[in-house]
């Protein structure tokens, strides 16, 4: 008798889940306990209340003005995590009724700076404002005619130096035990970011209902633009038949326009309803 191999479907797990989960006595021997992480976000906090406590409001402010008076693209760059923040920054602006754009550095020395077009504002995102790719963009983006604005985090950089205007976040230390993972400066860039966003989306007055446009999938999109008549079905989709229909000629109705019901249509329902209304009425 031959071997029979056993062919795992991709939807089914190989290894049982209940193998893999630790038991609660090898969760409570982990590290990890509800003190520790209280002290890492009253940490957190701390270093958010000393951005807060250190931001310079004019520097924003004369920012805020430039994208709102940027006749091109707002155009948003930054490398790695930066990177990563920019471009979700990117997407609020855009969600918001700001024209903007996420450029990949690396990229854009290789074709993609050709979206620069003057009049552009390119915003570059950077915790050290040493970053090399960024530096090397300066003078190509320059040459394109765009405005070069520097968001960084430490003061004086290389940067800044290079760039038409800069917008400090001020940095205490990072969460990280070592001052090294981005785990702080992050969280300002994207505060600082979105913020932005929603200023600008509030100067321009942007209306729920042009909000609702930009957003017509998903639960803002039902909540505020879908209506009856983008869903319903209509003419030759309706499920119809006779009250004379045959059974099978109703489950031929139903397989052939692919619903879970059909419409009884006739004229002995109407003239019911027109003589005598309260016939509609069930007994319990």
């Amino acid at each position: 008798m031959g071997s029979v191999e056993v062919v795992h479907s991709a939807l089914e797990p190989v290894i049982s889940p209940s193998k893999v989960l630790l038991s609660t006595r090898e969760l409570e021997e982990e590290g990890v306990s509800a003190p520790t992480l209280k002290s890492l976000f009253t940490r957190q906090r701390k270093l958010l209340e000393y951005f807060f406590n250190e931001l310079e409001y004019d520097p924003i402010e004369k920012f805020c003005k430039m994208c709102a008076a940027c006749r091109g693209t707002i155009v948003i760059t930054g490398v790695g995590k930066s990177g990563f923040i920019a471009q979700k920054i990117c997407m609020t602006m855009v969600s918001t009724g700001t024209r903007a754009q996420f450029l990949s550095p690396t990229d854009a020395l290789h074709g993609d700076i050709g979206m620069l077009s003057p009049g552009d504002l390119l915003v570059m995102f950077s915790k050290s404002g040493a970053t090399e790719e960024l530096l090397r963009l300066v003078p190509f983006a320059r040459a394109k005619g765009a405005v070069l604005v520097s968001v960084t985090n430490l003061p004086r950089s290389a940067l800044e130096a290079a760039c038409d205007f800069g917008v400090r976040l001020p940095l205490e230390r990072e969460l990280c035990p070592f001052d090294l993972a981005p785990v702080t400066s992050t969280a300002l860039q994207m505060l600082f970011g979105d913020t932005v966003a929603i200023a600008l989306m509030q100067n321009r007055a942007l209306t729920k209902d042009e909000y609702a446009m930009n957003h017509p999938a998903g639960r803002i999109g039902r909540r505020l633009i879908l209506r009856v008549q983008h869903v319903m079905i209509q003419g030759q989709a309706l499920p119809l038949v006779s009250p004379e229909a045959a059974l099978a000629d109703v489950l031929g109705e139903l397989s052939a326009k692919g619903c879970g019901c059909v419409l009884v249509v006739g004229e002995l329902a109407s003239r019911a309803l027109e003589a005598a209304p309260e016939s509609a009425a069930v007994e319990p």
